[in-house]
């Protein structure tokens, strides 16, 4: 049985399974990568920076609360996958806070398939998704808190068809298939493969954006978690084979955002755990580019954000 995850308070919440397997790949699970190549989804959550929010000055376009929000609905975005995932229940009692967030946009609701569990077989697959949610719950807990009143509302996420949306937009499966990244755990890796390479182009990319030093220190911190979570999802899935489908689904976030990416079988290299340019240099998203990919190609909702992202940065362009 793996660990609990513990709220801020103390209160335990069970994995709900227990899991059972060789931590090492086995030829099951390799079959497995293999049958699952052409099932995968192109979608996208960013992880937030945290800390000491303060506006940019009057004259900026764009302050830092406006990116801290924009960060909050990727936040949720991945809060929301990974602990359906690992506990069968999001977020709702787990995230309230005072005051209420009431920043720019609209309450929304979670659609999500009826069971999310997934049925884990590895060890270390389990773990790491206990991990990967521990930590988005973290960031969507701090970033609330830090803003305050500020803050804005989850907004909806659908988290039931947009993947097969994404997938089928990306040429891997055939309209009339389905994919969920919560049927197995090789869907699970390939979601959060999607998920965490995307968090690390958007720090890179918000860095610039970022007027205050506590808050340009915290982006760092966050960046280097989430650089982390990218680098052991891209290993694992390396080792059982995923570069085909690794390469797919960056392909499709390179068409939709514009910005290059390198899936685990690029530049000659079976074992690529990063995703960077050809200087080693992360490569980095603007909000709209990453609007582009969230949203699947559209310009004010779609995707996992069927009614678009909450705050005032909402449009892929």
């Amino acid at each position: 049985m793996l660990p609990i995850i513990m709220d801020r308070k103390g209160a335990d919440m069970s994995l709900q399974q227990a899991v059972a397997g060789d931590a090492q790949a086995s030829p099951v699970v390799r079959r497995q990568m293999f049958q699952q190549a052409g099932k995968i989804a192109a979608a996208v959550a960013v992880t937030a920076a945290a800390g000491a929010i303060t506006s940019a000055p009057a004259e900026a376009q764009i302050t830092d609360v406006d990116i801290f929000n924009f960060a909050l609905n990727f936040e949720y975005l991945g809060a929301e996958f990974y602990l359906r995932a690992v506990t069968g229940a999001g977020l709702a009692g787990l995230i309230n806070s005072v005051p209420v967030p009431s920043g720019p946009g609209t309450p929304g609701t979670v659609l999500a398939p009826p069971n999310t569990l997934v049925p884990f077989q590895t060890p270390a697959v389990a773990y790491y998704a206990q991990r990967l949610a521990n930590d988005e719950l973290a960031h969507s807990r701090f970033i609330r808190d830090v803003l305050g009143s500020a803050a804005i509302p989850e907004p909806t996420i659908d988290l039931v068809t947009s993947w097969t949306t994404m997938a089928i937009a990306a040429g891997l499966i055939a309209p009339g298939q389905t994919f969920s990244p919560f049927a197995s755990e090789v869907d699970f890796l390939l979601g959060a493969y999607i998920l965490e390479d995307v968090c690390v182009t958007a720090l890179a990319g918000a860095a610039s954006q970022l007027t205050s030093p506590t808050n340009l220190t915290y982006a760092a911190g966050l960046l280097g978690t989430e650089g982390a979570h990218a680098g052991a999802i891209r290993g694992y899935l390396a080792n059982i084979g995923g570069g085909a489908a690794t390469d797919a689904i960056s392909a499709l976030r390179a068409k939709l955002s514009g910005v290059g990416d390198n899936g685990t079988a690029a530049n000659g290299n079976p074992f690529n755990f990063t995703n960077v340019d050809f200087n080693g240099q992360s490569f980095r998203r603007t909000p709209q580019q990453v609007l582009a990919i969230a949203y699947g190609g559209n310009r004010t909702g779609g995707g996992f954000f069927p009614n678009g992202v909450n705050g005032t940065i909402v449009t892929s362009s």
